[in-house]
Protein backbone atom coordinates (compact mmCIF):
# COMPACT_ATOMS: atom_id res chain seq x y z
CA UNK A 1 0.00 0.00 0.00
CA UNK A 2 1.41 3.52 -1.11
CA UNK A 3 0.50 6.46 0.91
CA UNK A 4 0.24 9.51 -0.45
CA UNK A 5 3.20 12.49 -0.61
CA UNK A 6 2.92 14.94 3.01
CA UNK A 7 1.73 18.51 2.18
CA UNK A 8 4.17 20.93 1.97
CA UNK A 9 4.89 23.10 5.22
CA UNK A 10 5.26 26.96 4.38
CA UNK A 11 5.70 29.90 6.87
CA UNK A 12 3.77 32.47 4.51
CA UNK A 13 5.04 36.14 6.14
CA UNK A 14 2.17 38.75 4.33
CA UNK A 15 2.43 41.88 6.85
CA UNK A 16 -0.27 43.65 5.50
CA UNK A 17 -2.22 40.64 4.58
CA UNK A 18 -6.08 41.37 4.83
CA UNK A 19 -9.79 40.28 3.76
CA UNK A 20 -11.47 43.54 4.02
CA UNK A 21 -9.38 45.93 2.56
CA UNK A 22 -7.82 46.49 -1.46
CA UNK A 23 -4.25 46.36 -3.02
CA UNK A 24 -1.49 44.81 -2.06
CA UNK A 25 -3.64 43.80 1.52
CA UNK A 26 -6.16 41.75 -0.36
CA UNK A 27 -3.53 40.53 -3.21
CA UNK A 28 -1.52 39.24 0.34
CA UNK A 29 -4.76 37.76 1.83
CA UNK A 30 -6.19 36.07 -1.29
CA UNK A 31 -3.24 34.37 -2.32
CA UNK A 32 -1.94 33.09 0.87
CA UNK A 33 -5.47 31.64 1.40
CA UNK A 34 -5.03 30.05 -1.65
CA UNK A 35 -1.52 28.80 -0.76
CA UNK A 36 -3.16 27.66 2.21
CA UNK A 37 -5.74 25.51 0.34
CA UNK A 38 -2.82 23.60 -0.89
CA UNK A 39 -0.47 23.44 1.72
CA UNK A 40 -0.31 22.86 5.47
CA UNK A 41 0.30 26.72 5.55
CA UNK A 42 1.11 28.58 8.69
CA UNK A 43 0.78 32.63 7.67
CA UNK A 44 2.22 35.52 9.85
CA UNK A 45 0.61 38.98 9.32
CA UNK A 46 0.73 42.23 11.52
CA UNK A 47 -1.37 42.41 14.48
CA UNK A 48 -3.94 45.21 12.82
CA UNK A 49 -5.01 42.64 10.84
CA UNK A 50 -6.03 40.04 13.44
CA UNK A 51 -9.27 40.40 13.81
CA UNK A 52 -10.51 40.46 10.30
CA UNK A 53 -8.26 37.22 10.19
CA UNK A 54 -10.79 36.15 13.00
CA UNK A 55 -13.83 37.15 11.42
CA UNK A 56 -12.78 35.60 7.73
CA UNK A 57 -12.41 32.16 9.85
CA UNK A 58 -8.46 31.34 10.46
CA UNK A 59 -7.96 29.89 13.50
CA UNK A 60 -5.42 31.78 15.32
CA UNK A 61 -2.42 29.63 16.15
CA UNK A 62 -3.25 27.29 13.56
CA UNK A 63 -3.60 28.79 10.72
CA UNK A 64 -1.69 32.24 11.53
CA UNK A 65 -0.35 34.57 13.97
CA UNK A 66 -0.43 37.61 14.68
CA UNK A 67 2.80 39.98 15.25
CA UNK A 68 2.50 43.15 17.31
CA UNK A 69 4.53 45.61 15.36
CA UNK A 70 1.54 48.34 15.41
CA UNK A 71 3.09 51.52 17.31
CA UNK A 72 5.92 51.45 14.25
CA UNK A 73 3.58 50.51 11.44
CA UNK A 74 0.86 53.88 12.97
CA UNK A 75 4.08 55.62 12.54
CA UNK A 76 5.05 55.48 9.02
CA UNK A 77 1.65 55.76 8.06
CA UNK A 78 0.79 58.81 9.83
CA UNK A 79 4.39 60.63 8.38
CA UNK A 80 3.50 59.36 5.15
CA UNK A 81 0.10 60.73 5.62
CA UNK A 82 1.01 64.18 6.97
CA UNK A 83 3.85 64.50 4.00
CA UNK A 84 1.59 63.52 1.27
CA UNK A 85 -0.08 65.94 -0.94
CA UNK A 86 -3.70 66.96 0.44
CA UNK A 87 -6.26 63.91 -1.71
CA UNK A 88 -3.20 61.97 -2.93
CA UNK A 89 -1.70 59.80 -0.61
CA UNK A 90 2.15 59.06 -1.78
CA UNK A 91 3.20 55.46 -1.52
CA UNK A 92 6.22 55.91 -2.92
CA UNK A 93 6.94 57.86 0.64
CA UNK A 94 5.22 55.28 2.47
CA UNK A 95 6.85 52.67 0.61
CA UNK A 96 10.35 54.47 2.28
CA UNK A 97 9.09 54.57 5.86
CA UNK A 98 7.70 51.02 5.63
CA UNK A 99 11.34 50.09 4.54
CA UNK A 100 12.72 51.69 7.68
CA UNK A 101 10.47 49.84 10.23
CA UNK A 102 9.55 46.46 8.49
CA UNK A 103 12.51 44.76 9.85
CA UNK A 104 11.44 45.21 13.54
CA UNK A 105 8.48 42.84 11.99
CA UNK A 106 10.64 40.49 10.99
CA UNK A 107 12.93 40.33 14.30
CA UNK A 108 9.78 39.71 16.18
CA UNK A 109 9.30 37.20 13.95
CA UNK A 110 11.86 35.47 14.44
CA UNK A 111 11.53 35.46 17.95
CA UNK A 112 8.79 33.27 17.89
CA UNK A 113 9.38 31.14 14.75
CA UNK A 114 13.55 30.69 15.22
CA UNK A 115 13.62 27.79 17.38
CA UNK A 116 10.06 26.33 15.33
CA UNK A 117 12.25 26.70 12.18
CA UNK A 118 15.43 25.27 13.65
CA UNK A 119 13.49 22.13 14.87
CA UNK A 120 12.06 21.35 10.96
CA UNK A 121 8.57 21.90 11.51
CA UNK A 122 8.01 24.24 8.19
CA UNK A 123 9.94 23.06 4.96
CA UNK A 124 10.43 27.03 3.88
CA UNK A 125 9.47 30.35 4.39
CA UNK A 126 7.70 32.75 1.45
CA UNK A 127 7.99 36.16 2.02
CA UNK A 128 4.67 37.16 0.19
CA UNK A 129 4.59 40.84 1.42
CA UNK A 130 6.03 43.08 0.72
CA UNK A 131 5.61 43.41 -2.42
CA UNK A 132 8.63 45.90 -2.64
CA UNK A 133 11.73 45.09 -4.22
CA UNK A 134 13.45 46.97 -2.15
CA UNK A 135 12.55 45.97 0.63
CA UNK A 136 15.51 43.28 2.89
CA UNK A 137 14.63 40.49 4.87
CA UNK A 138 16.25 40.32 7.87
CA UNK A 139 15.86 36.73 8.52
CA UNK A 140 16.27 35.71 5.07
CA UNK A 141 20.37 35.06 5.84
CA UNK A 142 19.64 33.27 9.08
CA UNK A 143 17.63 31.30 7.09
CA UNK A 144 19.92 30.30 4.63
CA UNK A 145 22.55 29.27 7.83
CA UNK A 146 20.07 26.81 9.00
CA UNK A 147 19.39 24.81 5.96
CA UNK A 148 15.65 26.52 5.22
CA UNK A 149 14.81 27.59 1.58
CA UNK A 150 14.03 31.09 1.39
CA UNK A 151 10.73 32.03 -1.04
CA UNK A 152 10.58 36.20 -1.96
CA UNK A 153 7.52 37.69 -4.14
CA UNK A 154 6.23 38.16 -6.41
CA UNK A 155 8.32 41.59 -6.05
CA UNK A 156 6.76 44.49 -8.56
CA UNK A 157 7.58 48.47 -8.08
CA UNK A 158 10.10 50.91 -9.58
CA UNK A 159 8.05 51.60 -12.79
CA UNK A 160 9.82 54.62 -14.16
CA UNK A 161 7.77 57.65 -14.90
CA UNK A 162 7.11 58.27 -19.20
CA UNK A 163 8.68 60.87 -20.73
CA UNK A 164 6.80 63.72 -21.41
CA UNK A 165 4.60 63.43 -18.31
CA UNK A 166 6.71 65.18 -15.76
CA UNK A 167 4.15 67.35 -14.81
CA UNK A 168 1.75 64.71 -13.26
CA UNK A 169 5.09 63.60 -11.62
CA UNK A 170 5.10 66.88 -9.94
CA UNK A 171 1.50 67.10 -9.32
CA UNK A 172 1.81 63.99 -7.42
CA UNK A 173 4.59 65.23 -5.61
CA UNK A 174 6.33 62.07 -6.33
CA UNK A 175 9.62 63.02 -4.72
CA UNK A 176 10.34 60.17 -2.16
CA UNK A 177 10.19 57.98 -5.72
CA UNK A 178 13.26 59.98 -6.68
CA UNK A 179 15.14 58.52 -3.48
CA UNK A 180 14.33 55.04 -5.08
CA UNK A 181 17.69 55.34 -7.04
CA UNK A 182 19.50 54.53 -3.67
CA UNK A 183 17.79 51.18 -3.03
CA UNK A 184 20.67 49.75 -4.19
CA UNK A 185 22.78 50.28 -1.26
CA UNK A 186 19.83 49.57 1.07
CA UNK A 187 21.30 47.41 4.01
CA UNK A 188 20.80 43.51 3.66
CA UNK A 189 19.26 43.49 -0.20
CA UNK A 190 22.09 41.91 -0.99
CA UNK A 191 21.88 39.29 1.00
CA UNK A 192 18.17 38.42 1.06
CA UNK A 193 18.41 38.55 -2.86
CA UNK A 194 21.59 35.94 -2.69
CA UNK A 195 19.84 34.05 0.13
CA UNK A 196 16.71 33.39 -1.70
CA UNK A 197 16.38 29.98 -3.43
CA UNK A 198 13.49 31.43 -6.01
CA UNK A 199 12.45 35.18 -6.52
CA UNK A 200 9.24 35.45 -8.45
CA UNK A 201 9.28 38.91 -10.20
CA UNK A 202 5.79 40.28 -11.33
CA UNK A 203 7.12 42.70 -13.86
CA UNK A 204 9.43 42.80 -16.15
CA UNK A 205 10.89 45.88 -14.77
CA UNK A 206 11.51 44.21 -11.85
CA UNK A 207 13.12 41.13 -13.49
CA UNK A 208 15.57 43.68 -15.22
CA UNK A 209 16.72 45.07 -11.88
CA UNK A 210 17.99 41.69 -10.90
CA UNK A 211 21.61 40.74 -11.02
CA UNK A 212 22.34 38.72 -13.72
CA UNK A 213 23.50 36.02 -11.66
CA UNK A 214 20.54 35.62 -9.55
CA UNK A 215 18.12 35.51 -12.95
CA UNK A 216 18.64 31.44 -12.92
CA UNK A 217 16.57 32.01 -9.78
CA UNK A 218 13.80 34.17 -10.90
CA UNK A 219 10.27 33.72 -12.28
CA UNK A 220 7.66 35.71 -13.99
CA UNK A 221 4.88 35.90 -11.56
CA UNK A 222 2.80 38.90 -12.10
CA UNK A 223 1.25 39.44 -8.32
CA UNK A 224 -2.51 39.66 -9.35
CA UNK A 225 -5.38 37.43 -9.73
CA UNK A 226 -9.45 37.07 -10.18
CA UNK A 227 -11.84 36.50 -7.59
CA UNK A 228 -13.83 34.01 -9.34
CA UNK A 229 -17.04 33.77 -6.47
CA UNK A 230 -17.27 38.25 -7.61
CA UNK A 231 -15.91 37.80 -11.28
CA UNK A 232 -16.88 34.62 -12.67
CA UNK A 233 -15.99 33.24 -15.73
CA UNK A 234 -19.11 33.10 -17.61
CA UNK A 235 -20.20 33.52 -20.99
CA UNK A 236 -20.34 37.20 -21.81
CA UNK A 237 -23.36 38.06 -24.38
CA UNK A 238 -21.92 39.12 -27.53
CA UNK A 239 -21.48 43.18 -27.64
CA UNK A 240 -23.34 45.73 -29.51
CA UNK A 241 -24.50 44.65 -33.18
CA UNK A 242 -26.88 47.18 -34.13
CA UNK A 243 -25.54 50.37 -35.41
CA UNK A 244 -28.10 52.69 -33.25
CA UNK A 245 -27.52 51.17 -30.27
CA UNK A 246 -24.99 52.34 -27.54
CA UNK A 247 -20.83 50.96 -26.92
CA UNK A 248 -20.73 50.76 -23.51
CA UNK A 249 -17.17 51.74 -22.28
CA UNK A 250 -16.16 51.60 -18.77
CA UNK A 251 -13.22 52.32 -16.29
CA UNK A 252 -12.09 51.46 -12.87
CA UNK A 253 -9.97 53.31 -10.34
CA UNK A 254 -8.48 56.14 -8.44
CA UNK A 255 -9.55 59.22 -9.80
CA UNK A 256 -5.81 60.46 -9.75
CA UNK A 257 -4.00 62.41 -12.36
CA UNK A 258 -1.76 59.50 -13.55
CA UNK A 259 -4.71 57.25 -14.59
CA UNK A 260 -5.22 58.98 -17.01
CA UNK A 261 -8.80 59.84 -17.77
CA UNK A 262 -9.16 62.97 -18.58
CA UNK A 263 -7.22 61.51 -22.06
CA UNK A 264 -9.97 58.81 -22.24
CA UNK A 265 -12.91 61.54 -21.55
CA UNK A 266 -11.17 63.83 -24.73
CA UNK A 267 -10.71 60.39 -26.82
CA UNK A 268 -14.66 59.42 -26.23
CA UNK A 269 -15.82 62.65 -26.44
CA UNK A 270 -16.98 63.42 -30.18
CA UNK A 271 -18.39 59.81 -29.99
CA UNK A 272 -20.65 60.72 -27.13
CA UNK A 273 -21.82 63.62 -28.36
CA UNK A 274 -22.70 61.88 -31.54
CA UNK A 275 -24.64 59.33 -29.20
CA UNK A 276 -22.81 56.28 -30.33
CA UNK A 277 -20.74 55.84 -26.68
CA UNK A 278 -21.28 55.42 -23.29
CA UNK A 279 -18.77 56.10 -20.66
CA UNK A 280 -18.95 54.63 -17.25
CA UNK A 281 -16.45 55.75 -14.87
CA UNK A 282 -16.09 53.98 -11.62
CA UNK A 283 -14.09 55.45 -8.51
CA UNK A 284 -13.05 58.81 -6.41
CA UNK A 285 -9.91 60.84 -5.90
CA UNK A 286 -8.82 64.63 -6.11
CA UNK A 287 -8.97 64.95 -9.77
CA UNK A 288 -12.82 64.07 -9.89
CA UNK A 289 -14.67 67.73 -10.11
CA UNK A 290 -11.75 68.48 -12.24
CA UNK A 291 -13.04 65.41 -14.74
CA UNK A 292 -16.97 66.49 -14.26
CA UNK A 293 -16.13 69.75 -15.09
CA UNK A 294 -14.09 68.11 -18.50
CA UNK A 295 -17.59 66.70 -19.04
CA UNK A 296 -19.68 69.63 -19.04
CA UNK A 297 -17.34 71.63 -21.02
CA UNK A 298 -17.50 69.22 -23.51
CA UNK A 299 -21.44 69.07 -23.31
CA UNK A 300 -21.09 65.08 -22.73
CA UNK A 301 -22.62 64.94 -18.95
CA UNK A 302 -25.60 62.77 -20.43
CA UNK A 303 -23.41 59.97 -21.82
CA UNK A 304 -21.21 60.23 -18.98
CA UNK A 305 -21.85 58.42 -15.61
CA UNK A 306 -19.07 59.72 -12.73
CA UNK A 307 -20.89 58.41 -9.68
CA UNK A 308 -18.26 57.49 -7.42
CA UNK A 309 -17.23 54.41 -5.59
CA UNK A 310 -19.37 51.38 -5.48
CA UNK A 311 -18.62 48.07 -3.11
CA UNK A 312 -15.59 45.61 -4.42
CA UNK A 313 -18.60 43.06 -4.28
CA UNK A 314 -20.95 45.18 -6.86
CA UNK A 315 -17.81 45.98 -9.23
CA UNK A 316 -18.58 42.51 -11.52
CA UNK A 317 -22.44 42.98 -12.18
CA UNK A 318 -21.78 47.22 -12.34
CA UNK A 319 -18.90 46.14 -15.05
CA UNK A 320 -20.08 43.22 -17.24
CA UNK A 321 -22.80 46.32 -18.58
CA UNK A 322 -19.47 47.02 -20.20
CA UNK A 323 -18.58 46.23 -23.79
CA UNK A 324 -15.26 46.98 -23.44
CA UNK A 325 -13.02 48.60 -20.38
CA UNK A 326 -10.42 51.34 -21.08
CA UNK A 327 -7.48 51.51 -18.37
CA UNK A 328 -5.19 54.51 -19.68
CA UNK A 329 -3.11 54.68 -16.62
CA UNK A 330 0.36 55.86 -17.59
CA UNK A 331 2.11 54.64 -14.72
CA UNK A 332 0.69 51.25 -12.76
CA UNK A 333 2.86 48.48 -11.36
CA UNK A 334 0.13 45.84 -11.23
CA UNK A 335 -3.44 46.32 -12.77
CA UNK A 336 -5.47 44.13 -11.05
CA UNK A 337 -9.12 45.57 -12.31
CA UNK A 338 -7.69 45.10 -16.29
CA UNK A 339 -7.96 40.68 -15.16
CA UNK A 340 -11.08 41.25 -13.16
CA UNK A 341 -12.57 42.82 -16.90
CA UNK A 342 -10.85 40.10 -18.67
CA UNK A 343 -12.29 37.30 -16.70
CA UNK A 344 -16.24 38.67 -17.25
CA UNK A 345 -15.74 38.14 -21.04
CA UNK A 346 -14.52 42.63 -21.33
CA UNK A 347 -11.57 43.16 -23.49
CA UNK A 348 -9.52 45.85 -22.17
CA UNK A 349 -7.53 48.89 -23.81
CA UNK A 350 -4.18 49.53 -21.61
CA UNK A 351 -0.81 51.44 -22.22
CA UNK A 352 1.97 49.73 -23.06
CA UNK A 353 3.48 51.08 -20.12
CA UNK A 354 4.06 49.04 -16.73
CA UNK A 355 2.30 46.28 -15.83
CA UNK A 356 -1.01 46.36 -17.62
CA UNK A 357 0.29 45.55 -20.54
CA UNK A 358 1.96 42.26 -19.46
CA UNK A 359 -1.50 41.14 -18.88
CA UNK A 360 -3.10 41.63 -21.90
CA UNK A 361 -1.77 38.89 -24.88
CA UNK A 362 -2.56 39.60 -28.67
CA UNK A 363 -5.60 39.22 -29.39
CA UNK A 364 -7.54 39.26 -25.81
CA UNK A 365 -7.70 42.83 -26.06
CA UNK A 366 -5.86 46.39 -27.05
CA UNK A 367 -2.29 47.39 -26.03
CA UNK A 368 -1.63 51.11 -27.27
CA UNK A 369 1.94 53.09 -27.46
CA UNK A 370 2.97 55.11 -24.34
CA UNK A 371 3.76 58.17 -26.41
CA UNK A 372 2.39 61.79 -26.06
CA UNK A 373 -0.76 62.83 -24.60
CA UNK A 374 -2.20 64.13 -28.00
CA UNK A 375 -0.76 60.86 -29.58
CA UNK A 376 -2.74 58.77 -26.83
CA UNK A 377 -5.76 60.72 -27.42
CA UNK A 378 -5.84 60.32 -30.69
CA UNK A 379 -4.91 56.62 -31.03
CA UNK A 380 -7.65 55.67 -28.43
CA UNK A 381 -10.38 57.84 -30.48
CA UNK A 382 -9.28 56.10 -33.60
CA UNK A 383 -9.42 52.47 -32.06
CA UNK A 384 -13.22 53.35 -30.55
CA UNK A 385 -14.34 54.63 -33.30
CA UNK A 386 -13.11 51.49 -35.10
CA UNK A 387 -14.69 49.62 -32.45
CA UNK A 388 -18.19 51.34 -32.88
CA UNK A 389 -18.42 50.60 -36.68
CA UNK A 390 -17.17 46.94 -36.06
CA UNK A 391 -17.76 45.97 -32.58
CA UNK A 392 -17.99 41.83 -33.55
CA UNK A 393 -14.64 41.48 -32.77
CA UNK A 394 -15.01 42.13 -29.05
CA UNK A 395 -16.49 39.43 -28.29
CA UNK A 396 -13.64 36.74 -29.52
CA UNK A 397 -11.40 39.20 -27.41
CA UNK A 398 -13.32 38.64 -24.57
CA UNK A 399 -13.39 34.88 -24.52
CA UNK A 400 -9.74 34.89 -25.38
CA UNK A 401 -9.44 36.96 -22.18
CA UNK A 402 -11.37 34.93 -20.42
CA UNK A 403 -9.62 31.69 -20.98
CA UNK A 404 -6.24 33.47 -20.22
CA UNK A 405 -7.60 34.78 -16.84
CA UNK A 406 -8.53 30.73 -16.91
CA UNK A 407 -5.35 29.43 -17.50
CA UNK A 408 -3.45 31.96 -15.89
CA UNK A 409 -5.21 34.55 -12.75
CA UNK A 410 -7.26 32.78 -11.08
CA UNK A 411 -6.34 32.58 -7.43
CA UNK A 412 -6.58 28.78 -7.83
CA UNK A 413 -4.32 28.94 -10.62
CA UNK A 414 -1.90 31.17 -9.33
CA UNK A 415 -1.60 28.75 -6.10
CA UNK A 416 -0.85 25.82 -8.09
CA UNK A 417 1.83 27.64 -9.66
CA UNK A 418 3.18 28.99 -6.51
CA UNK A 419 2.99 24.82 -5.19
CA UNK A 420 5.69 24.36 -8.03
CA UNK A 421 7.92 27.03 -7.15
CA UNK A 422 7.74 25.29 -3.54
CA UNK A 423 8.59 21.88 -5.30
CA UNK A 424 10.97 23.05 -6.89
CA UNK A 425 12.76 24.54 -4.43
CA UNK A 426 12.55 21.42 -2.40
CA UNK A 427 13.69 19.23 -4.81
CA UNK A 428 10.52 17.45 -6.11
CA UNK A 429 10.94 18.39 -9.60
CA UNK A 430 13.93 19.03 -11.50
CA UNK A 431 12.90 22.01 -14.23
CA UNK A 432 12.45 25.22 -12.87
CA UNK A 433 8.64 26.66 -13.52
CA UNK A 434 8.38 29.03 -16.48
CA UNK A 435 5.11 30.22 -18.17
CA UNK A 436 6.79 32.69 -20.22
CA UNK A 437 7.65 36.37 -19.59
CA UNK A 438 4.97 37.82 -19.29
CA UNK A 439 3.05 35.09 -18.53
CA UNK A 440 1.34 33.09 -21.46
CA UNK A 441 3.21 35.19 -24.34
CA UNK A 442 5.72 32.60 -24.83
CA UNK A 443 4.92 30.18 -28.30
CA UNK A 444 5.65 27.69 -25.35
CA UNK A 445 5.07 26.74 -21.79
CA UNK A 446 6.23 24.20 -19.21
CA UNK A 447 3.13 22.43 -16.99
CA UNK A 448 3.05 20.88 -13.66
CA UNK A 449 4.41 17.60 -15.49
CA UNK A 450 7.65 19.49 -16.64
CA UNK A 451 6.57 18.72 -19.88
CA UNK A 452 6.63 20.71 -23.13
CA UNK A 453 3.22 21.86 -24.37
CA UNK A 454 2.69 24.25 -27.14
CA UNK A 455 0.74 27.24 -26.77
CA UNK A 456 -2.46 27.54 -28.65
CA UNK A 457 -2.02 30.64 -30.79
CA UNK A 458 -4.84 33.33 -30.37
CA UNK A 459 -6.52 34.27 -32.66
CA UNK A 460 -5.21 38.07 -33.68
CA UNK A 461 -7.82 41.32 -34.18
CA UNK A 462 -6.44 44.82 -34.61
CA UNK A 463 -4.23 45.14 -31.33
CA UNK A 464 -0.97 46.75 -29.76
CA UNK A 465 -1.19 49.79 -31.65
CA UNK A 466 -1.64 51.40 -35.07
Amino acid sequence: MTTSPRRIRPLIIAEAANPTLTSAALVGWSCAKAIAAQTDAHIVTEWRNRDDFLRAGMVEGTDFTAINNRRLQHLSWSLATKFSRKGSFSWSLYAVLSNLVYPFFERKLWQTFGPRLRAGEFDLVHRLLPLSPTTASWIAPRLKKIGVPFVLGPLNGGVPWPQGFDDLRQQERDGAGRLRAFYRFSPGLKQTRESAHAILTASRTTLHEMPAHLRSRCIFMPENAVDLEKFPLTPKAPAVTDPSKLLRISFVGRLVALKGVDMLIAAAAPLIRSGALHLDIIGDGPERERLQAMAQSENITSGVCMDGWIPHAQLGARLRESDLFVFPSIREFGGGVVLEAMALGIPAVVLDHGGPPELVPPGTGYVLPMTTREDIVTRLRQLLTELREDPSQLHTAGELAQAHVRKFYSWDAKAVQIHEVYRWVLGHRAAKPDWGTPMGFASQIVDSEESMQPMPQPLLIPDHGF
